[in-house]
């Protein structure tokens, strides 16, 4: 089993910054991939951006340039650094994570999520 805490959300005004921070405990096994996932009301859950415990990372279209992501392996904790915020950014972003490669369907793992909301 994995728990995962988040922290970090909060109201912030358009163009203002916010970090999130996501701490994993319990059976934490390399290689595995870590992220922040969102969901507006009445939207589905999409990915914002995913980091492996080798470095690499993606990111949405929708945050490139101005969302960054990392990872402290040593303390088992995904950042997620969110600058030049915009309305549409408003949602719940959650923390998961999921041991690779996928194909051996290892469970998904998610926190209890925290709201970001940026006022116009």
């Amino acid at each position: 089993q994995v728990q995962l805490v988040e922290s970090g959300g909060g109201l912030v005004q358009t163009g203002g910054s916010l970090r999130l921070s996501c701490a994993a405990s319990g059976s934490i096994r390399s290689p595995n991939t870590m992220a922040w996932y969102r969901q507006a009301p009445g939207q589905q859950r999409e990915l914002v951006a995913a980091v492996t415990s080798g470095g690499g990372t993606n990111y949405a279209d929708s945050v490139k340039g101005r969302f960054t992501i990392s990872r402290d392996n040593a303390k088992n904790t995904v950042y997620l650094q969110m600058n030049s915020l915009k309305p549409e950014d408003t949602a719940v972003y959650y923390c998961h994570y999921r041991r690779v490669p996928a194909w051996l369907n290892y469970s998904n793992y998610w926190g209890q999520g925290t709201q970001v909301t940026v006022s116009s």
